[in-house]
């Protein structure tokens, strides 16, 4: 009887704690499961990111993307490109910027060429191409004179063996004077630029200056024309492009004051060069070309020494540049001329007439707006381009 209720108290207690067990289980809930391993997408589709593997050594790690291990063989760099080669600019040429006075020039002397006989009418034809060209009426008799001579001479018969020896004739006649500019070795020397309103003389004062200074000549500006101010703001420009020092006074101040000032300040630096500025002035008044004839006077007393007095004439004038030419050569012995604007509607004659009517030589003339386009002048490049068929 002991046995079986012992066995009986076993069972109950058993029961109990299988029950008490099962009871704490289902209260954990399933936040206590062990979480299940994620599923990683890779390339393969197996389940696995696919990816290279990682190892480890001496704290780097290794076989990364992109990450060369530190005893794989070093890659060699590819070479790089050579830098494109710049040409350097081209500076203009007569032939490049005369096509308007070539277009107005060879349309007159076309049909000449053509001709296979040389009478009157053409001897007509002729005269009135080169007068229509700005060469003048002067200069143009003296030049068919010469050509005449030749033709008979040289038993010329066409049309086309009559304007080589045009052509031959103005080389000639235009290949006298000398045409550098001329500086003396241990002197203050002083370039004068006069001219007219508007003819674009203090731009081109800038522009030889940053050209002298290029070549290593040390430049003092002197802003002489103390009429207009903006000339003498627009020769400051062109000093700080020029690396050049500039002397200027106040508005309306004495000329001449001004640009000896210049010259004792380049002389205590042992400067090249000074270029000296002007008002420009009407060439018919009387009263400004005597003081034009003053600066002149000033800028030649010691230490100055004046070895250029540059006319500046705009081309597209014409004839009037001629008279221009002719009364600034009066009041101070201009010793050459600077033409500028000889790319636009200038006929180009008027280079022809100057030297002829006056002996004096053009020295540069100007293409363009920049420091390069202003360049010297050549007399067998400037007739081969004005003949040049366009």
């Amino acid at each position: 009887m002991s046995v079986v209720v012992i066995a009986l108290v076993v069972l109950a207690v058993a029961v109990v704690t299988a029950s008490a067990f099962v009871a704490t289980r289902r209260h954990r809930g399933p936040e206590l499961e062990p979480p299940a391993a994620p599923r990683l997408e890779g390339r393969t589709g197996t389940g696995v990111l696919d990816r290279p593997p990682v190892r480890e050594r001496d704290g780097a790690t290794l076989d990364r993307p992109g990450v060369a291990p530190p005893d794989a063989p070093a890659v060699p760099e590819a070479p790089a490109a050579p830098a494109p080669e710049v040409a350097p600019p081209r500076r203009p040429t007569l032939r490049d910027r005369l096509a308007r006075a070539r277009s107005a020039f060879t349309g007159y002397v076309g049909s000449i060429v053509s001709r296979s006989t040389i009478d009157d009418e053409t001897w007509d034809d002729l005269e009135e191409a080169l007068i229509r060209a700005d060469v003048g009426v002067g200069p143009t008799q003296g030049l068919l004179d010469a050509v005449r001579s030749r033709v008979k001479d040289e038993g010329l018969e066409t049309g086309g063996a009559l304007v080589a020896a045009v052509k031959a004739e103005m080389k000639e006649r235009l290949g006298t004077g000398d045409r550098s500019l001329l500086q003396d070795q241990g002197r203050t020397n002083v370039w004068l630029f006069v001219g007219v309103n508007g003819v674009g003389k203090t731009t081109t004062i800038g522009k030889i200056a940053k050209r002298e200074a290029e070549v290593g000549r040390t430049v003092v500006l002197a802003a002489g024309d103390t009429f207009r101010a903006a000339a003498a703001e627009q020769l400051g420009t062109w000093a700080e492009r020029a690396g050049a020092e500039l002397v200027r006074g106040a508005e309306g101040a004495d000329p001449s004051s001004v640009i000896f000032d210049a010259i004792e300040r380049a002389n205590a630096r042992g400067a090249d060069l000074v270029l000296a500025d002007t008002a420009g002035r009407l060439h018919t008044k009387s009263n400004l070309m005597e003081e034009l004839r003053k600066v002149r006077r000033v800028a030649s007393k010691e230490p100055g020494h004046v070895t250029e007095v540059l006319l500046v004439i705009d081309a597209t004038t014409g004839q009037n540049g001629l008279q221009q030419a002719r009364q600034f050569t009066e009041a101070v012995e201009v010793t050459g001329v600077v033409l500028t604007k000889l790319d636009g509607s200038a006929k180009g004659g008027i280079v022809f007439a100057i030297q002829s009517d006056l002996g004096i030589p053009v020295k540069l003339v100007g293409l363009g707006e920049t420091a390069d386009d202003l360049v010297p002048f050549d007399s067998d490049e400037f007739v081969e381009a004005l003949f040049e068929p366009v």
